[in-house]
This record gives structure tokens, C-alpha cells and sequence, in this order.
């Protein structure tokens, strides 16, 4: 078989079609990334100058965007364009006492966990389940230009060079993580039994908080994407976190207006990250325009059968995922990682509709030698024909 742009080969695979080698999906937003310390050492192990731009320009996300050089290296057939937070959060939390928490645009607090890890830990709206509070609560104000600025400039040089496929990846359009950090995810699921009056318009005040990013993200680069990348968190290592019947009757229809807004505004692909196991949940997501499925959490519950995903859906959905994260990929050994990388590609592989990525971000115990066993495997054994 002839070979393919970067590009030419996720399009490919998107449209369910044969293509030269499975694609490659490394470095375009977080959940594809690689962790901080496990980049610093990537690069001192290539040779590379660090050149270290933090992720949606926030130092304490704890991700590097990667540079041209470690794509390149990686085989990376995609290109990420992320936006940023408003400038003045960024102005507040530059100038912010030494050791306080991150405090985002939304107000959740983020303390440093261990050095160099913070975390949403402190949740404003913890204490109530009051309507009222919804409407005097200040949100953050998503028309600021600043999040947008640059999203043009960047997506339509990656367009103009049409070599690889661009994906846009607007930070957390997750309405239920975003509510789980606004209150705790114990408060929630509590006022989702409690309060579900509370918990519903939550929700709703999120989503449209959400559709205005995402109205505006797309109006700068919509015309440009191959892919857009949305989530949610539905899963568990075991189950789901809500019921398929809540799922059904309180996020799945928001789910839907958000994918709904991308057809609407972008012929992008709607490229799904959900965490844990979430099978029962596939037919649902079928249903609403998802067309690729990310991570495939291959240690949760029935994610971890490739056969029957790729049987049951392998006509309806693109793959992308499924090394693993948990031990394979940063405690294991490289012909551990190589062997693991063989088995995902011949199970989801066969006949396309695969992307290769790991399961969520690249952990920083992952060893350069095991990152680089996954991308030179994947060359070696995912090629077709």
C-alpha cells in the first residue's frame, strides 16, 4: 500500500477505510499528553532541547505541550489546538501567595497534592443544594476574547500545510465534571437523590455555559478540524458512576445539544473521552453522534474485552486508546509494552478504525524506553497490506 500523509491516514480511519498503518494520537490535549516529569525525561533521553510550553498555558495542569521535535519523533499523526483561560486568571494566580491553591475561572480551588501536582480539592458550591445560590454565584464569563485570541492564527497554519490531522480540544466541555468540581463529587451524587431539582439545574446552568465556549471555539476554527475532542467521566474501574437511567433522563440529552452544536458549526468528527467502564452506555452514545470512542480503558470491567467492542461496534465507532496506563505502560518492561501495543492492534486493528494511544495521559513513572517502545511497536506492527 502506498503511504499516506499523517493526515490521509486518521482520515482514513475515521471514514472506516483500510489505511497504510494505524495512526498515532499523541500530545493533542491532555488526556493524549504526557505528564510533566515523564517529558522532562523523553527529551534529556532524545537529546532534545525541553522547549517546555505548558498545556493550555497552565504550569499547574502538570502537562507539556510537545514540541514539533517530540512529535515528530513520537509519530504523532495529529496536531492539537487548545484555548486558553482568560487573562486574568492567569494574571491572579501568577501573583498568588506561595503554597495557596490554583483557583480557576470557575472558582474551583486546586492545592498542590505532591510537588508539582495539584488537584480540585476545594469546591465552592460544596455546602448548598439552594436554587438561589445558582442564580447569585458568578460564573465565568465565556465570551472573554482572551480564551479564543490565538485559535485562529494556530489552526489555520496547521490547515495551510495539510499534513496532519488537527484536532480542537476546548478545555472540559464535561457538564458532570464540572459539576463533581463545583461540589464534590459526594455532594452531587448526593443532591442527585436529595435535591434533584438542584442537581438538574446544575447541570443545565454548566451545559449552556458550555455551548457558549464551544459556540466560540468552533466560530475560530471549526472550518479547520478533522476532530474535536469532548468528555465526560462516566465510568468507574468497575461501573458506571450514575445509572444508565440517570444517565439517560439528565445528561444524555445535554450531551446530545453539545454534539449537536458541533455538527452544527464544524464537520469535525465528535472524538468522546469517558474514563472507566462504560459499555452499558456505548448504544447511547451511538445514538447522540459519538464516532470516536477514547480512552478504552482496557482495566475497567468490560472494556477490557477488545473482541467484543470491536464486534459490537466496530462499525459504528473509532477506537483511540487502550494501552495501558495503569501497569503496562510506566512499569512494565519495553518488550512488555511492545507485546501489549501488538495484542490492542491486532484486536482493534483488524480492518481499521483504530487509533493508538495510550489510556489517558502518559504518567510521569513512565521510562523514555517504554514510550518510545509503544510509537516504534505500533510503526512496526500496525501496518496494513
Amino acid at each position: 500500500m502506498a503511504s499516506l500523509t499523517p493526515r490521509e491516514r486518521v482520515l482514513a480511519v475515521l471514514n472506516h477505510e483500510v489505511p497504510d498503518r494505524v495512526p498515532i494520537v499523541i500530545g493533542a490535549d491532555l488526556t493524549t499528553g504526557i505528564q510533566e516529569r515523564a517529558y522532562r525525561r523523553l527529551t534529556g533521553y532524545l537529546g532534545l532541547a525541553e522547549d517546555y510550553q505548558p498545556l493550555y498555558d497552565w504550569l499547574e495542569l502538570g502537562a507539556p505541550l510537545p514540541s514539533e521535535a517530540v512529535l515528530e519523533r513520537l509519530h504523532s499523526d495529529v496536531r492539537g489546538v487548545q484555548d486558553r483561560f482568560p487573562a486574568a486568571t492567569y494574571a491572579r494566580n501568577r501573583s498568588r501567595p506561595p503554597g495557596s491553591p490554583y483557583v480557576d475561572d470557575w472558582g474551583v480551588g486546586q492545592p498542590e497534592i505532591e510537588p508539582g501536582v495539584y488537584f480540585p480539592a476545594i469546591h465552592p458550591l460544596s455546602e448548598t443544594s439552594r436554587l438561589e445560590d445558582l442564580e447569585t454565584y458568578p460564573w465565568p464569563d465565556m465570551h472573554d476574547p482572551s480564551r479564543f485570541a490565538h485559535l485562529r492564527v494556530e489552526a489555520g497554519r496547521l490547515a495551510a500545510a495539510n499534513r496532519y490531522a488537527i484536532i480542537g480540544a476546548p478545555w472540559l466541555i464535561s457538564p458532570l465534571e464540572r459539576a463533581f468540581q463545583l461540589q464534590g463529587m459526594q455532594a452531587f451524587l448526593l443532591n442527585l437523590v436529595d435535591a434533584p431539582d438542584f442537581a438538574a439545574a446544575l447541570l443545565r446552568k454548566i451545559t449552556d455555559l458550555c455551548k457558549t465556549h464551544l459556540t466560540h471555539f468552533l466560530g475560530e476554527v471549526g472550518e479547520y478540524l478533522d476532530l474535536i475532542i469532548l468528555a465526560d467521566d462516566l465510568g468507574t474501574q468497575n461501573s458506571l458512576l450514575i445509572s444508565p437511567r440517570t444517565y439517560r433522563s439528565l445528561l444524555k440529552p445535554l450531551h446530545a445539544e453539545l454534539f449537536a452544536l458541533v455538527r452544527q458549526h464544524s464537520r469535525a468528527r465528535i472524538f468522546f473521552h469517558s474514563d472507566g467502564d462504560v459499555f452499558p452506555l456505548l448504544d447511547d452514545l451511538v445514538e447522540i453522534g459519538v464516532q470516536v470512542l477514547n480512552p478504552i480503558q482496557t482495566s475497567a470491567g468490560r472494556m477490557a474485552n477488545l473482541e467484543e467492542l470491536k464486534r459490537r461496534y466496530g462499525k459504528n465507532l473509532v477506537f483511540c486508546g487502550a494501552v495501558d496506563t495503569q501497569r503496562v505502560l510506566p512499569f512494565g518492561t519495553p518488550d512488555e509494552v511492545r507485546a501489549e501495543v501488538r495484542r490492542v492492534i491486532d484486536l482493534l486493528g483488524s480492518g481499521g478504525g483504530y487509533l493508538l494511544a495510550s489510556v489517558h495521559t502518559i504518567p510521569n513513572e513512565t521510562p523514555p524506553e517504554n514510550i518510545l517502545a509503544m510509537v516504534d511497536a505500533a510503526v512496526e506492527f500496525g501496518r496494513y497490506g
